[in-house]
């Protein structure tokens, strides 16, 4: 039986033939996902994978359900596979956000499906990081959670030249849309325009935009002008005094074409142009408010990055780590009279949190050592009888060859010290 189209397989290091996914790359991403965002003080927290379609189609309207895995359950309750996470999110905090100090920054790394063609960069199912901030209207909360982004990437081994924050605002274009069209009702339309203009064919774009009382001519030298707002200036005021100048740009291009933005918004793109945008967000004030029925008003903002993308670009520029199997220490057992010794060494050193692996059954020494290697042992432990019938045991690190004699009481001492000085050892290098 094959998987699903647009769906994949995550296996361990060394990756079969022909797969291209790996656990331990998916590992890495999100460890990293995690510590930045802890750095910041974002809280992680969850929901459910399947929700009420109502919650996607009061978001976004009723034409999203073409993009759905939708379904009615055996409750005759008509549920999706959630596409995205902040509909969930602006649900769980319009039930409890009294019950929470503000600004609330919380973080989550959902799964996502979505029932739509696949292409470069976009399949039908992603991991995706998202960071989200309430209760906070200043821009201050808009430079934290952009700064936020640069540090996730940077963390990742990107750089200034690897990716750029394209930086928009909602706002700057209603005041560009009112002052020259005086009916609200086409600003949506005008908004989609926009932001499928550097995917559209010039001409055409032209057209819709004469069709609406807009000009080209106008509309690009708005964007050339690239003119700062108040918000975005105190941004990027907010940004340059972290050092983080380098990495971010206005860019008026950048729209969102999701009608719930209301504010700041940005993207952040590869500097070479490869790949599709790598994360995407802004500010969605009136969300919780739309989905609770009116009943909680409460300001919001996020952004999402997904892994499809990310782990593509990072392959790219080489920036992935040599990842596979790794453990502290593979127990040898060549008399077979100390195995229960050994099993009781074993589960020593697992409860001090120490990876360890060891034969199932007798096995001929050189298939142990194989074994050793293969599983990148840093430790090989062999116990052994004294000629006073004391069990000992001999410890040999991997690399160096030098071989300790221990008691047993000190090998997970000895495990464990040695493993911090050559972790201190790599950071410092």
């Amino acid at each position: 039986m094959e998987r699903l189209p647009g769906f994949r397989d995550f296996y361990p290091e060394p990756l079969p033939p022909g797969e291209a996914w790996s656990t331990n790359v998916r590992t890495h991403i999100f460890d990293s996902w995690r510590k930045v965002a802890r750095r910041y003080g974002f809280q992680e927290y969850d929901g459910p994978p399947l929700e009420s379609l109502e919650l996607f189609t009061t978001k976004s309207g009723a034409e999203i359900v073409g993009q759905l895995y939708n379904f009615l359950d055996k409750g005759e309750r008509s549920i999706a596979l959630r596409p995205e996470m902040t509909p969930t999110l602006a649900r769980m905090i319009s039930a409890c956000e009294r019950a929470y100090k503000k600004p609330i920054k919380w973080f989550a790394i959902p799964q996502l499906f979505r029932y739509e063609r696949q292409q470069k960069g976009r399949l039908r199912e992603h991991f995706q990081f998202n960071a989200d901030i309430f209760g906070e209207n200043d821009m201050a909360a808009d430079a934290e959670l952009i700064a936020l982004l640069i540090d996730t990437l940077r963390a990742l081994g990107l750089t200034s030249d690897d990716f750029v924050i394209r930086l928009s605002s909602r706002n700057a274009w209603q005041e560009f849309f009112s002052s020259r069209c005086h009916d609200s009702s086409k600003a949506y339309e005008f908004y989609q325009i926009i932001d499928k203009m550097e995917r559209e064919d010039p001409s055409k774009s032209d057209a819709l935009l004469q069709g609406m009382g807009f000009s080209m001519v106008e509309v690009q030298q708005f964007i050339d002008a690239a003119v700062p707002t108040v918000e975005l200036q105190t941004i990027l005021d907010n940004l340059n005094a972290r050092g983080m100048a380098e990495f971010v740009r206005i860019d008026y291009n950048v729209i969102r074409g999701l009608a719930y933005y209301t504010g700041v918004v940005f993207e952040a793109f590869d500097r070479k142009g490869e790949f599709r945008a790598i994360a995407g967000g802004g500010r969605y004030n009136n969300l919780v408010k739309l989905l609770s029925g009116g009943k909680v008003d409460i300001a919001g903002l996020g952004f999402g990055m997904g892994d499809v993308v990310l782990t593509e670009l990072l392959k790219s520029r080489k920036l992935l780590p040599r990842l596979g199997s790794h453990i502290d220490a593979f127990c040898r057992i060549e008399e077979e009279s100390l195995r229960s010794a050994t099993l009781s060494l074993i589960q020593t050193l697992r409860e001090s949190d120490l990876g360890i692996d060891y034969p199932f059954t007798p096995t001929k020494a050189d298939k142990q050592f194989k074994r050793a290697q293969e599983l990148n042992a840093s430790n090989v432990i062999r116990l052994e009888r004294s000629e006073s019938g004391e069990i000992i045991a001999k410890v040999k690190d991997c690399k160096t060859r030098v071989e300790q004699v221990l008691p047993i009481a000190e090998v997970a001492t000895y495990l464990i010290t040695n493993k911090s000085l050559k972790s201190d050892q790599a950071s410092k290098g």
